[in-house]
């Protein structure tokens, strides 16, 4: 539609600026997402076949072995072996869905069907992650009590972590810790910026990369439930290895679909999922607050 521009007084040749058109930038400006973890942090393993909401994925437990004496002669007890099982409900469902008018879609010079879909998607994984986060730290067997988090102290926070999961023999393969953005400036600020204690050949603070910290390696998330407003509340960071949640997901429908009741295209998706604990002892809620 054409706009308006601003006239010199007396200049009357083009009355009201009605014939200078618009430009559109076939460039669209960039967007910019929160960093999402729920695939780094959870395991898939019995993902299965999910038809739709409401179906669930059983998990069989690995019997646990009693270990007996035995003397020469003896006899010997034979355990019964129960038959443990989890299971994972695929409780939940998110869906986005938007409207393509046809005229709309004619003169448009970008790909609109497409953009707002990439847009959708990368918002249901923001979703889903932002839930997950929401609600896994309180399954975890450990936990730290609130700690004001400084440049002075972050390191000895995350050993402490480390050195809960070692207590529980919980293996150190696949260990993560997911933190928030000014916890991962705490860290550049303190004493890990020395490369040497960083157990890198290069500094944090060179790199940017914050890597593996005593054995965690470490996620920045925008993610992480807060309790509380940003300055004095809590924020529930939590550590672990890829056994602690089990997660399942699937698009069950995506589909284009003819508006009834004008000329446009009617575009929507389903997803299904569900996550859970399945092993509290492989994780550890460990609450920050700032200084």
């Amino acid at each position: 539609m054409p706009r308006q521009v601003a006239v010199s007084a007396g200049y009357n040749n083009l009355p009201n600026g009605n014939f200078i058109p618009e430009v559109w930038s076939r460039k669209l400006q960039a967007k910019f997402y929160a960093t999402t973890v729920f695939g780094a942090i959870s395991n898939n393993d019995w993902e299965g076949e999910i038809q739709g909401q409401g179906a669930k994925v059983i998990i069989r437990k690995r019997p646990t072995i009693t270990i007996g004496d035995y003397q020469h002669g003896g006899t010997i007890n034979y355990q019964d072996l129960t038959d443990e099982k989890i299971e994972l409900l695929i409780d939940k469902a998110k869906v986005y869905a938007f409207k393509v008018d046809d005229i709309d879609r004619a003169q448009s010079d970008i790909n609109i069907i497409n953009e707002t879909t990439l847009d959708a998607s990368e918002q249901m994984k923001i979703t889903i992650d932002t839930d997950l986060l929401a609600n896994i730290y309180t399954d975890a067997t450990s936990s730290i009590a609130a700690t004001v988090v400084t440049k002075t102290n972050v390191l000895e926070w995350i050993v402490d972590a480390g050195t809960l999961l070692d207590e529980l023999n919980i293996p150190v393969d696949g260990r993560w810790l997911v933190i928030p953005p000014w916890v991962a400036g705490m860290i550049k600020k303190g004493d890990l910026k020395d490369a040497s204690l960083a157990g890198d050949m290069t500094s944090i603070l060179r790199n940017g990369r914050l890597g593996v910290i005593d054995r965690f390696t470490l996620y920045v998330s925008n993610n992480i439930a807060l309790v509380g407003v940003p300055a004095t509340g809590e924020y529930k960071c939590i550590a672990g290895t890829r056994d602690f949640v089990s997660f399942a997901s699937q698009y069950v429908k995506t589909e284009t679909l003819r508006l009834q009741d004008t000329f446009g295209d009617a575009i929507r998706g389903l997803n299904v999922y569900g996550y859970k604990v399945t092993h509290a002892d492989s994780g550890v809620s460990m609450p920050a607050k700032k200084a």
